[in-house]
């Protein structure tokens, strides 16, 4: 996985998307959607490094985060400006589309 990519748990969560552009993978291990955008969501990290933070989160590692925000299906994707979601989309997307998703809160 790409050094650029945060992993998130409950514990870190809130510091992570506090300022600046969060965007944040939603995914669980067995699930196959999570498993085909995880190489999209590298390349982002890996191309929006310094103007926007990516980040994935396990739903089943960060119980108390997922159930807060109300996750219930993946994979969901949530964009955070400044420590408040500004918007979320479910399911898969390819790259250009969460392109534009970041671009919209930059």
């Amino acid at each position: 996985m790409s050094k650029n990519v945060v992993h998130l748990n409950d514990g870190n969560f809130e510091s992570t998307i506090a300022s600046g552009v969060t965007l944040i993978d939603f995914y669980a291990d067995w699930c196959g959607p999570c498993k085909m955008i995880a190489p999209i969501i590298e390349e982002l990290a890996t191309e929006l490094s310094g103007q926007a933070t990516i980040a994935k989160l396990d739903i089943e590692q960060a119980q108390d985060t997922t159930s807060k925000l109300q996750v219930t299906s993946i994979p969901t994707i949530i964009l955070f400006k400044n420590g408040k979601e500004f918007k979320r989309v479910v399911g898969l997307r390819d790259k250009q589309a969460l392109k534009e998703l970041i671009n919209s809160a930059l």
